[in-house]
């Protein structure tokens, strides 16, 4: 396990083809995602184990050491590059926007949209090249899934 984060540490351009590594860096998305109101939550938690299980197929076990993984991964980096870089290069464009929309769900799992949150969506969703219309598009159906208002 340490030897997959000082490889995803110092070595974040060098493209391997591992599943480990995307679902690493898509589990370190999801993280950042929760902390960035500073405060990682049990909605927050409970969100991204159901959204990585169903995504990578886990089961709770596998689910738990992932998330334990991106934990201290994202608290050993200070930078995104290295995991959006990840997810552009192994997933096309649908499930790239999937990516943003798991993102959405993180960061309304605790019912409200931290300024830091959408800050962070933006960001990402730039970095792995998913336009403006289909983050915001993804936004809304994931607050129709959770019975809310879409925001215009």
């Amino acid at each position: 396990m340490l030897a997959q984060i000082r490889k995803l540490l110092t070595a974040p351009e060098a493209k391997t083809g591992s599943r480990d590594e995307l679902q690493t860096a898509v589990a370190v998305l999801l993280v950042e995602a929760a902390r960035m109101d500073d405060e990682f939550g049990a909605e927050e938690r409970a969100a991204i184990e159901k959204l990585l299980a169903s995504k990578f197929g886990l089961g709770p076990a596998a689910t738990h050491e992932l998330i334990a993984l991106a934990e201290t991964t994202a608290e050993r980096s200070n930078q995104l590059h290295p995991f959006t870089r990840m997810a552009v290069e192994r997933m096309d464009p649908q499930q790239r926007i999937r990516l943003v929309e798991m993102l959405w769900e993180v960061a309304y799992a605790d019912g409200v949209l931290d300024p830091q949150e959408d800050v962070l969506l933006r960001r990402v969703a730039g970095l792995i090249y998913v336009s403006d219309a289909d983050r915001v598009a993804a936004r809304q159906r994931v607050l129709q899934r959770m019975g809310q208002k879409p925001a215009n």
